[in-house]
């Protein structure tokens, strides 16, 4: 091993060599970088590992890399195209079935790759919230159906709490589809015939796409037509496909299930509402009709079913931290992120000098001369000694350009955060704001959730009401500010520890928390004005989502986002922790390791400043009461 070498820099290279090998492709380009792990244009793209990784965490890398590498040896993807059902449940439910065949063929005969699937699949399931799952109406479909394929194809039961997750739907689907699912493992090996065993398995489920497909003879006749875009076979191309992607939107007897928490299933389709397509311009964000109502719905009173709406206002806070605990309490809160910075402060200090020294070198400072006022010209003095008559001269230094700008920092608060994704979060939130301020730059610190589990105040005055039906969103917000942008971070540091305090982290809604940040920013003197997202998913809100349309929350936020994207002065940017943030923002990077966030923040950042700034500026639409 070359000296030079890190054991880092060892793995990856073992990683990429593993990949090729189980790829059948020799030249196969493997890559390393933030937006992985995906295959896109015959590149595979992997996550960088987390330096001194577990054996757990090194063993859900290699699974990663292995089923996307068994993806290639095994699996056509024109006919996989061909073959894949229109409706968008069925195709969910294809898509995640057809990468259990790729990987139960591919590891055949090898336990090691066995073993690191294993790992990758329940890392997965536990970054979604899936095996916190506990009702059988919560059960994504997708997952469901490929972990009993998964078994039938390998013999083997699901590993640990995906077992787990398999039997609270298990005796149902066995009931509806047992024979249809043996037939599966007769042609594993034949991915052609396996397709159309599937379809009879989707029809056996309640899920027959109704298309046509399936079918080699029209498979040929349409050979002349372009494939539907398949989704990447990433760690999250099933993943990422169903991490957002509609699962948890139908329960398993293909009814619609709107009660179903983002932490316990998948999240929402891709699938946006209409009005979100036209926002976006996304091809596809097609919906399934059986599943988001028509655009032209209305409720009993004339409103557009699918104008976001809020059942009361008269519950929500909009409060400093501060104010959320006693100064004792606080005192502590901020000695344990204190404890914790010690830990990251060398690795996320050194990010943000870099970010400083970058955003100085930018501000060219010049003089102005000539002026009837500021500072004396001391150097244009001998002009009066030459002509008494002459004026004094007066230079004034120019201003930086990024005394004019200011930063939000939009930090999810809900539950899926707890632990050390909100801590580092902190930390660097901190570390960031002392930064800027060095800078010239006002930033303020934002955190948004809500004040209850499955609505609060405002669901108690719904089911007093008589329970209307679409009542809009049904929890009480909880806004917070940690620091202002006109307050300096030394009066603000406390505040910062108040993201430690066990409790405060519970559910998120996402697009109204935009709205807020957006606001206020709007409402600032600066011309600049940056706000970026620090989130690690979609919207959640259990009460909400159980009483609305599928995707109530999920619409909003893709509709505020374009409307602030499109129309609005600020620059926009995210960061995703875990899940895929790039199908809502424009802007936006994903990454696999919370470790990554220092990083991330302040390239971003550096990356922003050294743009040209955003001169759009049209009103952004507000929520409205119902």
């Amino acid at each position: 091993m070359p000296s030079s070498d890190t054991p880092a820099d060892v793995f990856k290279r073992a990683l990429a060599h593993a990949a090729r090998a189980l790829a059948e492709q020799a030249e196969l380009e493997v890559v390393f970088g933030q937006d992985g792990p995906k295959l896109s244009n015959g590149v595979l793209t992997l996550p960088n590992p987390p330096r001194d990784a577990s054996p757990a965490e090194a063993a859900t890398v290699r699974g990663q890399a292995d089923r996307l590498a068994l993806r290639l040896a095994n699996h056509d993807e024109m006919l996989h195209g061909r073959l894949r059902p229109l409706d968008q449940t069925a195709a969910e439910v294809f898509e995640a079935v057809e990468q259990a065949r790729v990987e139960a063929v591919g590891s055949e005969h090898l336990a090691g790759v066995r073993s690191n699937l294993n790992a990758a699949l329940l890392g997965r399931l536990e970054r979604t919230g899936a095996l916190r799952v506990v009702e059988a109406a919560r059960v994504p479909p997708a997952e469901a159906v490929s972990l009993l394929v998964r078994e039938r194809l390998t013999g083997q039961r699901a590993p640990d709490g995906a077992g787990a997750l398999l039997d609270l739907v298990r005796t149902e689907l066995e009931a509806k589809a047992g024979r249809q699912l043996d037939a599966l493992a007769e042609v594993a090996h034949d991915q052609a015939a396996f397709a159309r065993a599937m379809k009879d398995v989707l029809r056996a489920l309640d899920l027959d796409p109704g298309d046509g497909r399936g079918d080699e003879a029209n498979d040929e006749a349409g050979e002349d037509e372009p494939p539907p875009q398949s989704p990447d076979p990433s760690e999250d191309s099933q993943d990422e496909e169903q991490e957002d992607g509609g699962q948890g939107a139908q329960s398993m007897d293909g009814a619609p299930d709107d009660d179903t928490s983002g932490e316990e299933r998948e999240g929402q389709p891709q699938g946006a509402s209409p009005d979100a397509t036209d926002d976006m311009g996304d091809p596809g964000d097609a919906t399934d009709e059986g599943a988001v109502p028509s655009p032209h719905q209305t409720l009993d009173d004339g409103q557009d079913i699918n104008a976001y709406r809020v059942f009361t206002t008269a519950h929500d806070e909009v409060i400093d931290a501060a104010d959320l605990c006693d100064p004792m309490e606080l005192d502590r809160l901020r000695s344990l992120l204190d404890g914790q910075l010690a830990a990251l402060s060398s690795v996320v200090s050194r990010l943000a000098n870099r970010l400083q020294r970058r955003l100085l070198a930018q501000q060219n400072r010049s003089w102005m001369f000539d002026l009837e006022e500021g500072m004396l010209d001391t150097a244009r003095l001998t002009r009066v000694i030459t002509d008494p008559t002459a004026p004094l001269s007066f230079k004034a230094e120019s201003e930086s350009p990024f005394r004019d700008t200011v930063v939000t920092l939009l930090l999810d608060n809900s539950g899926s955060m707890r632990g050390r994704p909100i801590m580092v979060a902190a930390v660097c939130a901190d570390i960031l704001a002392r930064t800027l301020e060095r800078c010239g730059v006002k930033v303020e610190i934002l955190g948004f959730t809500t004040r209850a589990w499955k609505g609060g105040q405002a669901r108690e005055a719904w089911i007093a009401a008589g329970k209307p039906a679409n009542p809009g969103r049904l929890n009480d917000l909880r806004h917070i500010i940690y620091k202002s942008a006109d307050a300096p971070w030394r009066r603000a540091k406390k505040s910062l520890g108040l993201m430690m305090r066990e409790g405060l982290l519970k559910e998120n809604i996402d697009g109204e928390a935009l709205v807020w940040a957006h606001d206020r920013l709007m409402a600032r003197p600066e011309q600049r004005r940056i706000l970026m997202v620090i989130s690690d998913g979609s919207p959640v809100d259990d009460s909400t989502q159980s009483a609305n349309t599928a995707l109530y929350l999920d619409k909003h936020l893709r509709q505020v986002i374009a409307e602030i994207e499109d129309r609005s002065p600020v620059e926009l940017l995210a960061i995703g922790i875990g899940h895929d943030v790039t199908r809502w923002y424009r802007r936006a990077v994903t990454l696999i390791d919370v470790e990554q966030l220092a990083g991330a923040m302040t390239e971003k950042l550096a990356e922003l400043f050294e743009a040209e700034p955003k001169t759009a500026a049209r009103p952004v639409r507000r929520r409205r009461a119902a």
